[in-house]
């Protein structure tokens, strides 16, 4: 499986770290797990960076993978803004993780699955960001890995 971390053109830019470092972070996290792959396609793709090119781009390349989306609630409330969006439904699996205060928006397809069974925490990486501009301790919520990249580049201080 292999993970994209790109640039959402619905966030800021300055509210996210410089792409090769959300990359590093990653791969970290997952150096261990023979199963997932870290991908830096996007770092070359046209900016702004919009999932339907990237599925295509992947779609084409490496015609024997199946794609599909993992995202929470909250990004998948403003899906229908995002370029194409009836074309990943037709063509991809979308992944959904619920979040408190999101409802999940109906849509005709049957690739639209929600994860059920899994503890859902109230926290973002938004709040975790913030937190740590704020000096509060946060390292609880954040992989070990990853943690130790954060605090290393003394990152959102």
């Amino acid at each position: 499986m292999q993970i994209f971390k790109f640039q959402n053109p619905h966030k800021e830019k300055n509210s996210l770290l410089h792409q090769h470092h959300r990359l590093m972070i990653i791969k970290s996290e997952i150096e261990d797990n023979p199963k997932l792959q870290v991908s830096d396609i996007e770092f070359t793709m046209p900016k702004p960076s919009y999932t339907i090119d990237t599925l295509l781009y992947l779609t084409e390349k490496y015609p024997n993978n199946e794609y599909a989306l993992i995202m929470g609630a909250d990004n998948f409330q403003n899906f229908h803004k995002w370029k194409n969006y009836q074309e990943i439904l037709d063509g991809y699996h979308i992944y959904i993780y619920p979040r408190k205060g999101f409802n999940i928006p109906a849509f005709s397809t049957g690739k639209i699955n929600i994860i059920e069974g899994v503890p859902q925490m109230d926290v973002s990486a938004s709040f975790i960001r913030k937190s740590i501009r704020h000096g509060k301790e946060v390292s609880y919520l954040v992989p070990e890995k990853a943690w130790k990249y954060i605090e290393e580049m003394n990152f959102y201080k």
